[in-house]
């Protein structure tokens, strides 16, 4: 299915969860599609609803399936994350554990099985959420997701460093989020803890239950293809799309190849219909 779908403006929701009440940003693509399977974005470590862009919507008309999109705590108009709040080395866990649940239990969909399509941290959230709570999820997607740290993550996280302190990235972060400085230092500085390098989810991916799309670019910045394929050692029903000539963010460097992969995946399952 394709053409124009409905897409909310973002709006924002109460819920409790890291450690008290905070609104999470939202945003409902073709809601009206009640019958049809839901996609929930869960968007990289700078990301937000609007850094997004259009491609949300672009998967949803290529599936015919429904969207949510949200900012998680601290990025985007979601509530601020204060900047002298420390955050944990188990800040991915918190937020497929706690914070994603609480989420869907606000909007109404604590009954719904969705199919979550990660990014980065967005990927390694939706691993950990299937991993944590069996049976919620209907499948998971992640491109360029995290499973281990390796040096190239660090080293590119270093240069990501470098350049926020000498080009005008700072406001161009600041257009996507209420609190831009404390989104880029919150991420930056827990990825550059020495006792992060020892961050590992390898142990929990077993727990997963349902089918997983793992996709990566072959020139990824951040990660070896090892994170994916580490993924499929642990999880007998996955499927690995490796990219040439893309980078850490499929869906903006290769994004026919993502929908025409993930569209494959998806009438593998049942969700949508392949033509």
């Amino acid at each position: 299915m394709t053409g124009l779908i409905n897409t909310e403006d973002p709006a924002l929701i109460g819920i409790r969860s890291m450690g008290g009440e905070i609104d999470i940003e939202y945003q409902w693509i073709a809601p009206e599609r009640r019958d049809r399977p839901l996609i929930i974005f869960l968007h990289e470590g700078l990301g937000s609803v609007s850094m997004w862009r259009g491609w949300p919507a672009q998967v949803c008309a290529a599936t015919g399936c429904r969207g949510l999109v949200y900012s998680r705590y601290g990025y985007g108009a979601s509530t601020p994350r204060p900047r002298d709040e420390t955050r944990g080395i188990d800040y991915l866990h918190v937020q497929a554990r706690d914070a994603l649940p609480a989420l869907l239990d606000a909007l109404g969909l604590a009954q719904e099985r969705p199919i979550l399509f990660g990014h980065s941290d967005g990927g390694s959230i939706a691993l950990l959420h299937a991993a944590m709570h069996p049976g919620r999820a209907r499948a998971i997607v992640v491109a360029a997701p995290h499973i281990f740290v390796e040096d190239i993550t660090v080293e590119g996280i270093r240069k990501a460093r470098d350049i926020y302190l000498t080009t005008d990235f700072p406001e161009r972060l600041a257009r996507h989020h209420r609190d831009g400085e404390s989104v880029f230092w919150a991420w930056a500085e827990v990825w550059l803890t020495p006792a992060f390098r020892e961050w590992n989810i390898e142990a929990l991916l077993g727990d997963i239950r349902c089918p997983v799309l793992a996709m990566q670019g072959v020139d990824d910045e951040y990660g070896t293809l090892e994170q994916i394929r580490g993924i499929a050692r642990h999880v007998p029903d996955t499927r690995l799309l490796e990219i040439p000539h893309c980078g850490h963010s499929p869906h903006r460097d290769q994004p026919q190849a993502v929908i025409d992969g993930l569209r494959g995946f998806l009438a593998g399952i049942g969700a949508v219909r392949q033509t």
